[in-house]
């Protein structure tokens, strides 16, 4: 497997501009354009081509970069504008209560290949009635150097907070993984925090980040770590190692790389606290023109070949949802294949919290990188958002 070019955070930043610029998104509703809205993992073409060649389609997609921004993207849009949604899954039953999703039948997506944890259709369904389905996941825990830093002391998910660590660290810049992660440091259920837990939750922030030399998003995160400059990232899991090579670049099976470009020192784990859990979800939207169209791709993402390609990714790799993707040795190690019902078993689901406190979250967040000594947050960071994708 070569490495795939990645986008570099100013060349990446500029090219979007660009194109937004000339292509406003979406692309009016047309029998032969499927509009996604997606993260950056479903966008390489020897994902989306074969569907494309075999219905003789093009799949226009639009990054998303959070579940608010898709709900702001959807509530502005005209019927017939959007047609899927990928996004966490634990978002859909709110947008299935505002009249946004379209129910689907259990019966369109056999989930015997899929482990019941993550087939399990509680995230994904509103008073009875199922809106997304499962297709790729992963883990918000640590991710490091084994090189440089002990996996018995990352065991431990109070062992970033040494000093011994101490400008060695990235975070990830996704405010509500990283504080349920920080959460579970404290013995405390992030999907239940109150009031009395913030004091704490913020300190532990504090001290975490006082303990960093950078807050990151994706790429910056992956490149740090693969560089050099850290020897661990704090929220990272598969998504910042597998298929990692050399600059941070992300390998994909279909470019043929040389396997000696990859980072076998690179690794992650669940700690024995445990690690939170993101997955993605396929929504078809309720004001779809193309149901049938979409329904289709919804299904294709499914399939062995989909499943994956979705897993090895040249934006970032992760666990198929479907056990019956085809993956070689390598990948399935580099994915931690085996230990994966341990890690389910260990992992919370993302947390859904309420307005109020998923507010104070996210302003505590603020607070504490803004008063952070000198912060740095090359790439731009995430601006902490809420998402569930790496």
């Amino acid at each position: 497997m070569s490495a795939c070019s990645r986008r570099g955070a100013l060349a990446a930043t500029t090219a979007f501009i660009i194109l937004a610029a000339i292509q406003p998104a979406p692309v009016r509703a047309a029998d032969d354009v499927l509009n996604v809205l997606t993260w950056c993992d479903h966008e390489d073409p020897e994902l989306l081509g074969p569907f494309e060649q075999a219905n003789k389609v093009r799949v226009h997609f639009k990054d998303i970069d959070s579940t608010s921004a898709v709900r702001t993207i959807l509530r502005q849009s005209q019927a017939g504008d959007w047609d899927v949604v990928i996004m966490e899954e634990t978002a859909a039953p709110q947008l299935a209560a505002a009249g946004l999703l379209m129910p689907l039948d259990p019966a369109d997506f056999p989930s015997d290949t899929v482990p019941a944890a993550i087939a399990s259709p509680a995230s994904g369904s509103y008073q009875g009635r199922l809106y997304s389905v499962p297709e790729k996941y992963g883990f918000h825990a640590v991710a490091f150097n084994q090189a440089h830093v002990s996996a018995q002391d990352m065991q431990d998910i109070n062992a970033v907070w040494q000093p011994r660590y101490h400008g060695h660290i990235a975070i990830y810049d996704s405010y509500l993984p990283i504080l349920s992660y920080i959460a579970l440091a404290l013995g405390l259920d992030p999907a239940h925090l109150t009031d009395a837990d913030l004091p704490a939750l913020q300190g532990r922030l504090a001290a975490l980040r006082a303990n960093a030399t950078l807050v990151g998003d994706t790429a910056s995160v992956q490149q740090a770590l693969a560089d050099g400059v850290v020897d661990i990232v704090v929220g990272g899991g598969a998504w910042t190692t597998a298929g990692v090579g050399e600059g941070g670049t992300v390998s994909t099976p279909t470019a043929h790389s040389d396997t000696a470009t990859q980072r076998p020192d690179l690794t992650f784990t669940l700690p024995r606290q445990g690690g939170i859990r993101w997955q993605h979800g396929i929504s078809i939207i309720e004001a779809s023109q193309r149901k049938a169209l979409a329904l289709a791709f919804a299904q294709y993402l499914r399939t062995p070949a989909a499943q994956a390609r979705l897993a090895t990714s040249s934006c970032f790799w992760g666990m198929p949802a479907s056990t019956s993707a085809p993956l070689d040795a390598d990948m399935k190690a580099a994915l931690h294949w085996d230990q994966q019902p341990a890690y389910i078993a260990a992992s919370h689901p993302f947390p859904v919290l309420d307005d109020a406190m998923d507010t104070k979250l996210h302003t505590m967040w603020d607070k504490v990188m803004k008063n952070a000594a000198a912060p740095d947050q090359p790439g731009g960071g995430d601006n902490g958002g809420e998402t569930a994708q790496p």
